[in-house]
């Protein structure tokens, strides 16, 4: 009677580890910057193909190529200039862990979409599931951002 006590109960132990980890995942909502696009309860990246470079959504930084090396920042650094994130298209990006090392792919793949606007964003979205992202003003170029000789505060090599 015990082994069919476990027998049943390990499957359901299981069963109940793989819902609560797929719920824990596939939201991340009030993580996304203002500047994101509407429509994703999740997302790990952003594909910016304007720029070819990427945005880290868990860890509030662009990941962008420099001097041959990718490199990490909460915001872009003065060589960007006048790119507007919420004017820019986006490319969503789940399940591919460091996609700015298929590079390549992303860049030939999403070509086409240099110059488009883009979807709507949080920050105009009145939805409810978007209010504490409607706050987050992660990635956004302010005029008070500073540089100091092209390094970026919180820039990391990878």
């Amino acid at each position: 009677m015990k082994r069919l006590s476990i027998a049943l109960l390990v499957p359901a132990l299981m069963v109940f580890s793989a819902v609560s980890a797929q719920i824990k995942v596939n939201i991340n909502v009030d993580l996304q910057p203002d500047w994101g696009p509407v429509g994703h309860d999740h997302v790990d990246y952003y594909y910016l193909p304007d720029i070819d470079c990427y945005y880290d959504v868990p860890n509030h930084q662009y990941v962008y190529h420099n001097g041959g090396m990718w490199r990490r920042a909460a915001t872009l650094p003065a060589s960007y200039g006048n790119y507007d994130v919420y004017k820019s298209y986006k490319v969503v990006i789940n399940g591919q862990p460091k996609p700015y090392l298929h590079n390549k792919t992303y860049k030939v793949k999403y070509a086409s979409f240099k110059g488009h606007e883009s979807d709507p964003v949080i920050r105009d979205s009145h939805e409810d599931k978007y209010k504490r992202a409607r706050d987050n003003h992660y990635g956004r170029r302010d005029d008070n951002d500073h540089h100091d000789n092209g390094k970026h505060k919180g820039e990391k090599r990878h």
